[in-house]
């Protein structure tokens, strides 16, 4: 059993000593507090304060009876102890709690020692790490996570761990400042490029529509491109307006700067969500180009109903001041955005709205890259359609059906830099993947060869009459 307890304690350092008998039969348990210091727990006590499970093996273990126990509970700020060369996390409570059982190391326990860290709700962007103090890390030491198992609940993270040291809970910022402004610089750069290829990409439709102004299929096509990559145009404005505005912009400017820029988003995925309706009208149904004013409904579509929920966003007040900061106040970026009170809206609004649309498109495209392998393979297609351009038409319709954007769900809590990176860079190259596509395929054609896939469409249809 545990013998009486002394307690100690100094300006930010707090002690426990306990005789511990070797022959304890259960594990004996500690509770800290950054305030109180460490001390007994019972058995049937419920605090809020955090807790140390110390597991028997490691008394058991021991040669001699009786062991000395020293649990110690530290405020680093006071101390200015346990820094890190270019820390970037905060330590939870400037709190680290040392532990040691008698006079040798301990490590490589089967049943480890579990500390419980206590917390509200994390901001958004935080990532708690278990760790230890490592003194062989770099040159003057640093933090650890080797051998500690994290348990994130909902008022606390218990630390397992096979070893006994010094412990914190470490609150990861997901982006550092350096690496938050490095995106920006990144993202900027791809949408000023994209912007230009929009224009390019826009203008060449519109020479295509006039040169090829009786191809009916071909002309909604382009026209479906034309308002995608319009969106895309605005979409790219909008975040180079709100990135060089949004600092020191008043609160109803601001406000209308968030809207415009979820309006475009939005407008930007309802277009996504129009091609792959229209190749699923095309290739399943055969009906898009029996419509009447079939282009003019899809505008109406595409343009209006962003407008009407932006609207109803708008008059909630959802829109304003969105910052993005670390544990310690520090400011990462500033934005015109959907508030952090109404996240509830961004979340419906845009993560679910859009999970919906990819889902369906990428239905839409395995359907479509089905049928394309199928007229490859028996013939169907005409002979100078070669195998390298069917692929490209497929990565083509990667692109068109916004697949890419799938990347915003892989970083959601945002821990992996280089997916981030990959997710702007891909997005922001999106309108140069689809110039590019447009280009290869139609510029070459004819009006028997157009590139738009309504060869394909005539040849499937001939093969189901001659079918029928």
């Amino acid at each position: 059993s545990a013998g009486p307890a002394l307690r100690s304690g100094l300006a930010g350092l707090k002690v426990l000593l306990l005789n511990v008998s070797r022959a304890v039969t259960r594990d004996v348990l500690i509770t800290f507090s950054p305030t109180e210091g460490p001390r007994m727990l019972n058995i049937t006590e419920k605090g809020k304060a955090g807790k140390i499970q110390l597991p028997r093996e490691i008394f058991r273990s021991l040669s001699s009876e009786t062991v000395h126990v020293v649990v110690t509970v530290l405020n680093i700020q006071r101390l200015g102890m346990f820094e890190e060369v270019n820390q970037t996390g905060q330590v939870l409570d400037d709190t680290v709690v040392g532990i040691t059982v008698g006079e040798t190391s301990i490590s490589g326990l089967q049943d480890p020692v579990q500390l419980t860290f206590t917390h509200g709700q994390l901001p958004h962007g935080i990532t708690p790490q278990c760790v230890f103090w490592d003194p062989s890390k770099g040159m003057a030491g640093g933090w650890n996570s080797s051998g500690c198992v994290m348990q994130l609940g909902d008022k606390g993270t218990v630390c397992s761990c096979d070893h006994l040291t010094f412990f914190t809970l470490l609150l990861n910022p997901s982006l550092d400042r350096s690496t938050a402004q490095a995106l920006m610089a990144v993202a900027t750069a791809g949408c000023g490029v994209a912007m230009v290829f929009s224009i390019f990409t826009i203008a060449f439709c519109i020479f295509l529509r006039c040169r090829f102004r009786s191809e009916e299929t071909l002309c909604i096509n382009l026209g479906l491109h034309m308002n995608l990559m319009g969106s895309l145009f605005l979409l790219n404005l909008a975040f180079l307006l709100n990135s060089g505005l949004s600092s020191g912009t008043q609160p109803g400017t601001c406000k209308v700067l968030g809207g415009l820029t979820h309006y475009c988003l939005l407008c930007c995925f309802t277009w996504m969500a129009l091609e792959g309706c229209h190749l699923y009208l095309l290739f399943v149904k055969v009906l898009g180009t029996y419509i009447h004013h079939y282009l003019v409904k899809l505008c109406l579509v595409g343009w209006g109903f962003p407008t009407l929920v932006v609207g109803v966003a708008g008059v909630i007040g959802s829109y304003g001041e969105y910052s993005v900061q670390t544990m310690d106040h520090q400011l990462i970026a500033r934005l015109c955005w959907i508030t952090s009170k109404y996240l509830l809206v961004h979340y419906i609004t845009n993560c679910g709205y859009f999970g919906l649309i990819i889902l369906f498109n990428m239905a839409v495209f395995g359907v479509v890259t089905q049928k394309s392998c199928c007229l490859q393979g028996t013939g169907a297609v005409q002979g100078d359609r070669k195998a390298w351009k069917v692929a490209l038409v497929i990565v083509g319709l990667f692109c068109l059906l916004g697949a890419t954007w799938v990347l915003a769900f892989l970083t959601h809590d945002t821990s992996s830099v280089p997916m981030l990176y990959l997710f702007t860079i891909l997005n922001s190259l999106q309108g140069i993947f689809i110039f590019i596509w447009l280009v290869i395929l139609y510029y070459p054609k004819t009006k028997e060869t157009t590139g738009s896939l309504s060869h394909i469409i005539r040849h499937d249809k001939t093969i189901t009459v001659s079918q029928d």
